[in-house]
């Protein structure tokens, strides 16, 4: 189905209780870090009141989904235990996972993290290695009936930005996608509950970023929506010489961008200004829709 008002694809997306319609607008995921070595936001929310407050305000500015991490998967991070990460995100869910007014996303690439942030109300498991570095995830995620996030990655964080390299970049991440939905589906997780994600920053220059992003319809053939994240990415202070905390006049562009070319969700950290880039990238588009169909006429 395509929206009427942005000419691009519809698709609902269902996860547990939850029922999105994703592609009628750019939906806002907001970034809930709970790990001492986020490259952007380590340790700044690591105490349950202040994760609930900035959950409280990310509500307010209009985020539609909280994705919530207990650890870090920035270029040469080292991973951390299943116990260490239980300890860091199941006292926030606890009371997050009754109160919250929007679906939450945990952040995850162990199925036993996944499984106990389910059971406290999250319903979307974003795993950045797209299923494959626990082979229970995929029973986790289909038992629970949530959605998933099928992310590309090349290689493993603690050296992924070492000398990436592809043969055509764009053509690598949407077979990598095509497959590992493949793979979802066939273990029994409905079409209808995945997102994929072309993985900013994951085993990527600047060369491979910029590339996926001038051409995220490409991804839109695998038939799920497509969610993209640049946040504070390390190729946008290479673009600009800002610090981490300094791009998001950067990660707007991005967001521009991407709500033009169509994306069905976009992730980052100060979802009020990223929500106000989203309504009004959204508005110049069904503009230029609007106008299209007036020179049609004419």
């Amino acid at each position: 189905m395509i929206s009427t008002e942005t000419g691009h694809p519809i698709h609902p997306l269902h996860c547990g209780v939850h029922r999105l319609v994703l592609g009628r607008r750019t939906l806002v995921m907001g970034v809930l870090n709970l790990t001492p070595d986020s490259f952007s936001d380590g340790n700044q929310f690591s105490t349950i009141s202040n994760a609930l407050a900035h959950a409280e305000g990310m509500m307010a500015d209009g985020a539609d989904i909280i994705d919530i991490g207990g650890e870090s998967t920035r270029p040469g991070a080292q991973y951390i235990s299943e116990e260490e990460e239980l300890v860091r995100i199941r006292p926030l869910l606890k009371v997050l996972g009754r109160q919250a007014r929007v679906p939450l996303s945990i952040d995850t690439r162990k199925a036993a993290v996944a499984k106990v942030a389910l059971d406290l109300g999250a319903s979307i498991v974003n795993d950045v290695s797209a299923l494959q570095d626990d082979p229970e995830m995929v029973r986790v995620v289909r038992d629970a009936g949530a959605a998933v996030i099928l992310m590309h990655r090349q290689g493993h964080s603690a050296t992924m930005q070492q000398n990436p390299r592809y043969g055509q970049v764009i053509w690598d991440v949407l077979e990598f996608l095509r497959e590992r939905a493949r793979f979802a589906e066939e273990a029994g997780i409905a079409s209808d509950r995945i997102v994929v994600d072309p993985g900013i920053g994951f085993g990527k220059t600047q060369a491979d970023n910029l590339k996926l992003l001038a051409h995220i319809p490409q991804f839109f053939a695998l038939g799920y929506p497509v969610l993209i994240g640049a946040s504070r990415k390390a190729f946008l202070g290479e673009l600009t010489g800002k610090s981490v905390q300094d791009r998001e006049m950067g990660h707007a562009a991005v967001v521009a961008t991407a709500v033009w070319q169509g994306a069905h969700v976009v992730r980052g950290h100060d979802v009020k200004a990223m929500h106000d880039v989203v309504t009004v990238a959204q508005a110049l588009r069904r503009a230029h829709e609007a106008g299209a169909e007036d020179l049609n006429h004419s």
